[in-house]
């Protein structure tokens, strides 16, 4: 299995779009959007934005492995 270590992240307050680059050992807890400026926390139950709010679950999802967040 290829880890994608690019996603698009949407923010779900402006529905802006930006692609960003996933780290393979962390996960990304909070991101500015940058159109609009609204703080992006996880959902309750998901690890970091991008399980939340990407187009890509984070590499720790992907490998099935243990991950850094609440939705371990």
């Amino acid at each position: 299995m290829t880890i994608q270590t690019r996603s698009i992240l949407t923010c779900p307050a402006c529905g802006a779009r930006s692609e960003e680059e996933m780290p393979l050992d962390a996960c990304i807890y909070f991101h500015e959007c940058r159109a609009c400026g609204k703080l992006l926390k996880p959902n309750p139950g998901d690890c970091c934005v991008f399980c939340s709010f990407g187009s890509v679950k984070c590499p720790p999802m992907q490998s099935e492995a243990p991950c850094c967040g609440p939705g371990e």
